[in-house]
């Protein structure tokens, strides 16, 4: 076997040089140090370490380097390059056990990470060590080790709402209408209760489930002076968005019970004998009409999503107010009307004009009419029937691009796919939906 003794090895012409020849195996022998004062590429792990600790809020990162990170006075962005090579690598440690309290976020710089150009990775566990490396165009930077490898680049579906509580039911003797439930919505430029806008539509994140619950209609009023019965709140909750609650309708009121005040709630419930109507809730419902007192004497209508509930007059019972009409499902379906208040003479309170709710008794002996379910409507009123009007059960509708809908349901929602390029899911009963 040849020697060759020499104290340096350079190219003869040009910067390259090359040892061995394809197939050769180049051995080193035990014992042997190998010291890099320039930048090695194409071995198992060319990671240099920093020496200086990294303490400011922002680094630009450069590859194939670990780093320390203190966050112990703020929390860190940090950089990574504009551009990337396959197999490049890097590692950032917690330094000082802090990033719970402040954590460190990587900006991508265009890059994709776990195959996402957004949202930008935050890292926020004491002791964390992340160890990423470039795979190419299609997945970007994939952590090796992050934790638990978690999913930093979650993505959301936008999802519109359609979110009504159950109606309220009208009281017994001479008595108001139950309150529309509460309803809220965020589809097209529809408006939500009680005069607000659309809301924001919710934004779901992939693999996480979401809890629809539908809220009942309050029962209705058997025993003579007695108020109706609140709905119950429909809501949609879940991890990543802040729970959208619809309020129940408030009780139709009685002029034996409670003062005759109609009762608060999503819509208000109306009142009799000259009582306040039930306050509405902000942005979900009007508030309740106000019943006739004196001889001949009504109650007054229960709010709906629409309006405000009518005024008891002395000739018969105030009309529920009008509820509000929706396309989410592909058609126009009314929903959320107050139910209509009773009277001691002849005549009857109306259902809400545009929402299912339920008209007041027509005579002294007459039943207040209930809700429509699923509309969230309110119940009627009634003087001297056996009952009043339950208040209908509530309803949440979902609707987001064909696309993205999973296919994982609980609670039998009715599911509508390619409604304008949307699936629609009805929940009539309480259930969930796995984005």
């Amino acid at each position: 076997m040849s020697k060759i003794e020499v104290d340096a090895v350079e190219p003869q012409s040009g910067t390259s040089l090359t040892i061995g020849a394809s197939g050769d195996t180049i051995t080193i022998p035990s014992g042997a140090t190998i010291t890099n004062n320039g930048t090695a590429s194409g071995f198992g792990d060319n990671l240099e370490w920093q020496s200086s600790i990294v303490t400011a809020s922002t680094i630009t990162v450069v590859a194939n380097r670990g780093y320390w990170l203190d966050t112990s006075s703020n929390a860190i962005t940090v950089t990574l390059p504009a551009a990337a090579a396959v197999g490049d690598r890097l590692i950032f440690t917690d330094y000082a056990r802090n990033w719970a309290t402040n954590a460190v976020t990587i900006d991508q710089n265009s890059l994709k990470f776990q195959g996402n150009t957004s949202p930008n990775p935050v890292y926020d566990t004491n002791g964390e060590s992340v160890d990423i490396v470039y795979s190419g165009t299609t997945k970007g930077w994939i952590p090796n080790n992050d934790g638990a490898v978690a999913n930093e680049t979650p993505q959301t579906t936008t999802v519109d709402f359609l979110c009504i509580a159950g109606g309220a039911s009208g009281g017994k003797s001479n008595a108001g209408g139950g309150g529309a439930g509460g309803y809220r919505n965020s589809f097209g430029s529809e408006t939500s209760g009680g005069g607000g806008s659309s809301e924001t539509a919710l934004a779901l994140l992939s693999g996480t489930t979401y809890t629809i619950t539908i809220g009942d209609g309050g029962a209705a009023t058997t025993s003579n002076t007695q108020n109706g019965y609140n709905g119950s709140d429909s809501s949609i909750s879940g991890t990543g968005i802040t729970t959208i609650t619809s309020v129940g309708g408030g009780f139709g009121s009685s002029d034996g019970d409670s003062g005759g005040t109609g009762g608060a709630g999503g819509s208000g419930g109306g009142s009799s004998s000259g009582n306040p109507g039930g306050a509405g809730t902000t942005n979900q419902g009007y508030a309740g009409g106000t019943g006739y007192s004196g001889a001949n004497s009504s109650g007054g209508g229960g709010g709906g999503a629409g309006a405000v509930g009518g005024v008891g007059p002395q000739s018969g019972g105030g009309a529920g107010g009008a509820g509000l009409s929706s396309s989410i499902t592909g058609s126009s379906v009314a929903r959320g009307g107050g139910g209509g208040g009773s009277t001691e003479n002849t005549g009857s309170g109306s259902a809400g004009s545009a929402g299912s709710g339920g008209g007041g008794a027509a005579s002294l002996s007459g039943n207040g009419t209930a809700g429509t379910v699923n509309t969230g409507g309110g119940g009627g009123g009634t003087h001297n029937g056996s009952s009043s009007g339950a208040g209908g059960k509530g309803v949440v509708i979902l609707s987001m691009p064909d696309a993205d809908y999973s296919g994982t349901t609980s609670g039998s929602p009715t599911v509508a796919t390619g409604v304008s390029g949307k699936t629609v899911l009805t929940f009539n009963a309480s259930g969930s939906y796995t984005a």
